[in-house]
């Protein structure tokens, strides 16, 4: 698996963790795919336990980004692409920035509106 799948895979993870408002690793077993990330695994229970340890603090970069709009009003896709690269700029060091931001903003264009993307790309360079 490429890693811009596993992206996508902790993208689905990050939106089902919203709709049902459960912030836990233990959440990944839940896919059965996860079973099947390969040499992404680590990667994947990196960035979801990271996410899961720094919730409040990722929200509070995004609502401080995101003019007008606060994370309790953003669609749940736009929200579950941008708190995934949200965790990847704030706290993966090892991945750099702008590759953050272009796989969130290609993730954008696949699952969210016509408008997601700019939204998401202008949210996270402010990041």
């Amino acid at each position: 698996m490429k890693r811009s799948e596993a992206r996508e895979f902790a993208m689905q993870v990050i939106f089902h963790m919203e709709v049902h408002n459960e912030f836990l690793p233990q959440a990944l077993i839940k896919f059965p795919v996860y079973e099947t990330l390969g040499e992404q695994k680590p990667y994947v229970d990196e960035l979801i336990q990271k996410l899961c340890d720094n919730i409040e603090l990722i929200d509070e970069k995004i609502n401080e980004h995101s003019q007008k709009w606060s994370v309790k009003r953003m669609p749940k896709a736009d929200l579950a692409v941008a708190r995934l690269a949200s965790c990847e700029i704030l706290f993966m060091e090892d991945i750099p920035k702008a590759v953050s931001i272009n796989e969130a903003v290609e993730l954008a264009k696949k699952y969210g509106t016509e408008n997601s993307a700019k939204f998401i790309n202008a949210v996270l360079k402010n990041i």
